[in-house]
């Protein structure tokens, strides 16, 4: 499976327990040529928030595609103030970040 149909499988799946959202970071453009600042760059590709308010950060990732520095720093960094973050390699990956059963 392909990293777009793993996000996107994991947003369904997620959905069912919570909040879950597709995150950008980075800069885009608008069609006017006007540069936009996103999320700060290492975000997480899901937000998924829990129905019991915790909040989940999940980077997912196909085949052997490694992390980025800067989305090491930022999954440590939530751990560090007690948010779930963690690697998405597969559906369960995610629902197991979450500490969904």
């Amino acid at each position: 499976m392909d990293e777009s149909n793993l996000l996107y499988s994991c947003m369904r799946e997620l959905g069912k327990y919570g909040a879950v959202f597709r995150t950008n970071s980075g800069q885009f453009y608008s069609k006017s040529g006007h540069r936009i600042s996103g999320l700060p760059k290492g975000f997480s590709d899901l937000l998924f928030i829990r129905r019991d308010g915790m909040a989940c950060f999940i980077e997912v990732k196909a085949g052997d595609n490694k992390l980025s520095p800067e989305q090491e720093i930022f999954i440590a960094r939530m751990r560090s103030l007690g948010a779930k973050a963690g690697v998405a390699r597969s559906v369960e990956d995610a629902l197991s970040i979450c500490g969904i059963q």
